[in-house]
């Protein structure tokens, strides 16, 4: 039998070859890519004092997504959105972000376009936690401590203790020194999700913005983390996007979106 691990091994070999070009070409392809917006810089640097949604209409390759959509979200609050799926709630989120360029109303800041706002700045006020949560190939501990400067072990705890993710850490052997894997295939959904709200605590902006945080969740871990969302929201606005009532609960205001009104 052991006259054919040569062969074998050539084999694989080959297979090997192909999925690493493959990988390859992704990668070029995506370095290749141009940005859907261009980075602004060179402007005045803006705290935060809430947010605004101005009379949008957004289309995705002639479809539209939203129209004329106005929102208000002021601090202190917990602001719930649901609603049918292809409603335009994650995509609203990510023009907050400006990953997308608004050409029809505005998205305000501290009621200033985001157009306008050193691309730096807004990031720095505003926590995202999207429904994949991207991990990178290296140990817990990395995948969130990377989001603060100069943070501290214990910083990093406290952050996974809001998020219900410390006391699964800590019973790993490695603890935090865990590694992820590739794209966390060591983790399930549920704990990266969890990671990815580590991230936005520790974070700590004024603005945390989440599209369906705790869908892999169960309810008692969903509990333990909206709990935290409720203590954290002072001087905060949370955007809280989910289809499930039991989340929707902690909302101070629940808005329902449909393609053409928010009511």
């Amino acid at each position: 039998m052991s006259s054919f691990g040569p062969v074998i091994a050539l084999s694989n070999l080959s297979n090997n070859l192909l999925q690493t070009l493959a990988c390859g070409n992704r990668v070029l392809d995506l370095l290749e890519e141009e940005p859907q917006v261009e980075e602004v810089t060179g402007k005045e640097e803006i705290g935060y004092e809430g947010a605004k949604v101005d009379n949008v209409t957004f289309s995705y390759e002639d479809e539209l997504i939203l129209g004329n959509c106005s929102m208000n979200f002021s601090k202190n609050q917990i602001i719930g959105i649901n609603g049918k799926s292809g409603s335009g709630k994650s995509t609203l989120l990510k023009l907050m972000m400006r990953f997308f360029e608004v050409k029809h109303g505005a998205v305000l800041v501290s009621d200033k376009n985001v157009n306008e706002i050193n691309t730096s700045n807004l990031r720095d006020m505003q926590g995202y936690v999207t429904q994949e949560t991207y991990l990178f190939h290296d140990t817990i501990y990395n995948n969130i401590a990377f989001v603060k400067d100069g943070v501290s072990r214990e910083e990093v705890e406290e952050a996974c203790k809001k998020a219900s993710i410390h006391e699964f850490i800590m019973s790993l052997p490695n603890g935090y020194q865990s590694q992820v894997g590739e794209l966390g295939d060591c983790l399930s959904g549920g704990e990266k999700q969890r990671i990815g709200i580590a991230r936005a605590f520790l974070h700590d902006a004024p603005m945390i913005l989440l599209d369906e945080p705790t869908s892999n969740l169960d309810s008692l871990n969903e509990g333990i983390i909206l709990k935290s969302l409720k203590e954290e929201c002072a001087n905060k606005t949370v955007v809280l996007v989910s289809h499930r009532k039991s989340t929707m609960n902690v909302a101070d205001i629940v808005m329902k979106m449909e393609t053409d009104r928010v009511s």
